[in-house]
């Protein structure tokens, strides 16, 4: 029996090399998170939308070949440089060989493309050589830049800048990026920010830079009754006002910038606790040291005892932890986007942002959810406070912060979102005229 009977369906080739991408992905594992959930839920919802999607990777330890998520959608993993796991910033060096292996699969199994769609700059490289030798185009979102996080990292940790290069490859990764920008079909920015960036810090063509923000699954996060809230943090055990913070164990997360805010969260508001759920199923050595750093740092701020260190939260349970929670906050010292706040938003969670970051421009502060400079630990701290102090400020942004989530963060309009870019094709003006400049800061 085939791999790939015949169809009469349009097939999206779908890359993303670095990580651990599969059908049930173990999230907070090395370079394995929002990233990660944005490919695998487009490609579901591509799937519904009538298309085959195959989503490619790399294959490494001992993972198979074929990956099945869907009745259309399934993982394929080509292997290259070895049997270990790779990181990102270095893994491009051997995706010439991933990308010619995955040309003999495409050719063994017959596969035609209608598009496909890179993510981050690794497999946009990798990406770029299979549409050029298939002559198929080739849409490419980078969910972060070179460029924007180097200046960031060179703000705020200048002691280490010397170690930067080769930590994060930074010289040749801006270079591969640059040449992929400016070569690819389409580039996809997920913000403002990203859109200006690409265009003027790299040089895209402005007519192959269009914006489609991430998306989340509005089958899962959706506010509930106040009982049901309530029965929710009985069974989490949540006590008194729930500060919510989760993500990936990174320091550009920024969990310790949140542990000094909270130092005037919990001098003001007596019964206020802190849960952090920070990490994967399995953490690293690096990861492991962070997480005791963190913990000694609560314990010089004398907060310790109103800190709860939560672990990993399965998907089956983040929407309920997101429920359970007064308040949820995004402290990264920067992030291209931030689903994790979307997807509190959309559970009816009042959250803070951080302005270091795209998201906070897509909100009107006070109506959909506030947002802080988390380098400010009086901003961040204060703005927490505000939303704890005061019930009517909390309920107005839980109500128009999950409509502001449907409006604009359904996987169902980013998927036909990317599917309009391809078929379509609209000219630059028709993009500068349309209702993307507005929703950003529309009062919705």
């Amino acid at each position: 029996m085939s791999l790939f009977p015949e169809s009469s369906l349009p097939r999206i080739g779908m890359v993303s090399t670095h990580g651990y991408v599969a059908a049930e992905p173990p999230l907070g594992a090395a370079d394995t998170g929002g990233q990660v959930v944005y490919v695998l839920e487009l490609a579901r919802k591509l799937g519904q939308l009538g298309f085959e999607v195959d989503i490619w990777t790399r294959r490494f330890e001992d993972q198979p070949e074929i990956d099945v998520m869907t009745e259309r959608v399934r993982v394929i993993r080509i292997p290259c440089g070895g049997r270990d796991f790779i990181g990102k910033e270095y893994l491009q060096r051997h995706l010439d060989e991933w990308a010619e292996r995955a040309l003999r699969f495409i050719h063994l199994h017959r596969l035609n493309y209608h598009f496909f769609n890179s993510h981050y700059w690794d497999a946009g490289c990798a990406t770029q050589r299979l549409a050029e030798a298939l002559d198929v185009p080739h849409v490419h979102t980078p969910h972060s830049l070179g460029v924007w996080k180097k200046q960031l990292m060179e703000r705020d940790f200048p002691t280490d800048a010397e170690n930067f290069e080769q930590k994060y490859n930074f010289a040749e990764r801006i270079r591969q990026e640059t040449l992929l920008y400016r070569t690819c079909d389409v580039v996809v920015a997920t913000t403002p920010p990203q859109l200006d960036m690409l265009v003027h810090d790299y040089g895209a063509p402005a007519g192959q830079v269009h914006m489609i923000p991430p998306g989340y699954d509005d089958n899962r996060y959706y506010p509930v009754s106040a009982a049901s809230r309530t029965s929710i943090r009985q069974r989490l055990g949540f006590e008194g006002k729930v500060v919510l913070a989760l993500g990936r164990l990174a320091r550009n997360k920024g969990y310790d910038l949140l542990l000094e805010a909270f130092t005037l969260v919990a001098s003001r508001i007596p019964d206020a606790r802190l849960h952090l759920a920070a990490g994967g199923m399995e953490i690293s050595s690096d990861e492991r040291a962070l997480l005791q750093e963190l913990k000694e740092l609560a314990v010089r701020l004398n907060i310790d005892d109103r800190v709860t260190w939560g672990t990993y939260i399965a998907d089956s349970e983040l929407a309920d932890y997101y429920r359970a929670a007064d308040v949820f906050v995004l402290s990264s010292r920067y992030e291209p986007f931030g689903m994790t706040a979307i997807e509190a938003m959309a559970c009816g969670t009042p959250a803070v942002i951080t302005t270091h970051g795209g998201l906070f421009r897509a909100v009107t502060f006070g109506r959909h959810a506030l947002y802080a400079d988390t380098f400010d630990r009086e901003d961040l701290g204060i703005s927490i406070v505000k939303i704890l102090r005061h019930p009517g400020l909390a309920l107005r942004l839980s109500r128009m912060g999950a409509h502001k989530a449907r409006s604009l963060f359904t996987w169902t309009g980013i998927a036909q979102q990317l599917i309009s870019l391809v078929e379509e094709r609209p000219t630059p003006q028709a993009f500068a005229d349309n209702e993307w400049d507005e929703p950003w800061n529309d009062g919705d």
